[in-house]
């Protein structure tokens, strides 16, 4: 079907609940996340459970990259607190950004995994470039006007990929 290039690896309701000890296992080393509305709400500094998530991550041996098409200040904001890889302007669903993410990593496709709330940017760039994915429910109720409208495409997607599963 033609939305299957949309579909994401996995599902989760938040970063929170992702089973990364099972990833760990299953060899995955690397881990790219979307910032607004994956890790946090639009324009907000990284919060308390987020900030002993990446701990807890690090602490576990994975590598992590931040990939936003936010302008740098932004991402910089807010990786002040967290101290991990990023890159800014990513341009997604362009693979140009999740290729140098897992070069900054020094992780492969097979080893990494991308985290983000979006099926049209997020999980669609990773599949292109050929990782596997968890799309997240966003994490903010109300959000603008063009992410609510991708949202309303979004259903009609998901309806088909959870159909198919």
């Amino acid at each position: 079907m033609i939305f299957q290039k949309f579909y994401p690896t996995k599902e989760a309701e938040n970063v929170y609940v992702i089973d990364y000890e099972g990833l760990y296992e299953q060899g995955f080393r690397g881990l790219i996340y979307d910032i607004d509305n994956t890790l946090t709400e639009h324009d907000a500094p990284a919060g308390e459970n987020t900030k002993q998530l990446i701990k807890r991550l690090k602490s576990m041996g994975f590598g992590i990259c931040l990939l936003s098409n936010n302008q740098e200040e932004r991402v910089k904001m807010f990786n002040a607190d967290i101290h991990v890889q990023y890159i800014h302007k990513a341009g997604k669903p362009s693979v140009k950004g999740y290729e140098r993410a897992m070069e900054l990593m020094g992780t492969q496709k097979d080893t990494t995994i991308f985290i983000g709330d979006q099926l049209f940017t997020d999980i669609y760039g990773a599949n292109r470039t050929g990782i596997a994915s968890y799309l997240v429910k966003p994490v903010a109720k109300h959000e603008e006007i063009q992410i609510v409208l991708k949202r309303y495409l979004e259903r009609i997607v998901l309806y088909f990929y959870h159909r198919e599963k």
